[in-house]
């Protein structure tokens, strides 16, 4: 290609997206004004706040929305390690703010707390235990707010793994239990390779079979998932329908925060990095603590069955195995590891009908 020709080609292409930058970027921030006012709360006893409390000596970002501030609350435990929920809860939560108050918390050093986080510190600070700590005592905040006794716990994925310990431990203090994408003491990355094996034969899908036999054994023999390996099986998992249903990836799922009334553009952006650099850090201070067995509440898991990142067969195992006074197991039929975004309106009748009564009528 004649050189003038190129230049005149690329000065115009850069020209386009120069002059239709701020235009772009109008467009996002529109969009975000749009939901933000589609969502907005108006009746006379809701709530929606989006603020910072202190847990254990570190400021923490909170968003509590509800229609009636005397409707049970709901803390939801975000997955990740360190990939919150709140900056997606804008596409399905809005039904249930009807019937709950729902509060979304960043956990530390996650989200909206990156960037403000001296890194030092927070790898220093940064453990299952400590964010487990955090969560008791924001559990406290929420009934002390509240004037409420009691709140429902729901832990997503890794969050999960926070929530089912805490309901064994603080079980004065909660209602229910719900698990969604629970995780399960079944070594799942093996039941999720495996399963994998299985599928990509069945499929005759010579490449994923070329990639899954070159990280194998997974896990390793010791007993680890190095996160290269974690994520090339996560790849495989998604397009089998294990991420989002009917989905060959969760690029949609990562793209929500974009529009999320309540992250800027700086708190979007940071997204990526912070969830690596904190994954990285909780995963190198060593396994969680063992999971319970013994339930004095009521255990509720709500779980996708087509999960092959927290995978369904593990969670019905462990389900089986664990006493509570009243456990309930939910399947979604055509969900992966997040039925709320997948199955909406199930989803929403599941925690109206089977959670929302443990409120009402605790005894039941």
């Amino acid at each position: 290609m004649d050189i003038k020709v190129f230049l005149r080609i690329s000065i115009g292409f850069l020209s386009l997206l120069f002059f239709n930058l701020p235009q772009m970027v109008w467009a996002q921030s529109e969009a975000q004004n749009l939901i933000k006012d589609l969502r907005q709360i108006h009746t006379p006893n809701g709530i929606e706040v989006l603020e910072k409390v202190m847990l254990n000596g570190r400021e923490q970002w909170i968003n509590i929305r509800g229609k009636d501030k005397s409707n049970p609350v709901l803390l939801v435990l975000h997955g990740g390690p360190a990939s919150p929920l709140m900056p997606t809860s804008w596409a399905y939560q809005t039904p249930w703010e009807d019937f709950f108050t729902v509060v979304h918390w960043d956990q530390r050093g996650a989200g909206k707390n990156w960037t403000e986080s001296d890194t030092v510190l927070l790898a220093e600070e940064l453990s299952f235990r400590q964010v487990i700590q955090d969560a008791y005592v924001l559990v406290d905040t929420l009934r002390d707010r509240f004037h409420q006794e009691k709140v429902f716990l729901m832990g997503y994925s890794y969050g999960a793994s926070i929530g089912i310990r805490m309901a064994s431990r603080i079980p004065q203090k909660i209602y229910a239990y719900i698990g969604v994408g629970q995780t399960s003491p079944q070594n799942p990355e093996k039941l999720i390779f495996d399963r994998l094996l299985e599928l990509t034969s069945q499929h005759q899908d010579t490449l994923a079979i070329q990639e899954l036999n070159a990280i194998a054994p997974y896990p390793n023999l010791d007993g680890s998932t190095p996160l290269r390996k974690m994520m090339t099986v996560r790849k495989w998992a998604r397009k089998y329908n294990g991420g989002w249903y009917g989905k060959p990836d969760m690029n949609l799922y990562f793209d929500l925060p974009k529009l999320s009334p309540e992250y800027s553009s700086q708190d979007f952006e940071s997204l990526a990095t912070s969830t690596s650099w904190i994954t990285r850090k909780l995963f190198a201070k060593g396994p969680e603590a063992p999971f319970p067995y013994e339930f004095q509440i009521p255990v509720i898991f709500l779980m996708g069955k087509h999960d092959l990142h927290t995978p369904y067969s593990g969670a019905k195992s462990y389900w089986d195995s664990i006493s509570s006074p009243n456990k309930r197991f939910v399947s979604f039929e055509y969900s992966g590891h997040m039925p709320f975004l997948e199955e909406q309106g199930k989803f929403l009748m599941t925690l109206v009908q089977e959670v929302l009564p443990f409120a009402q009528h605790p005894e039941n």
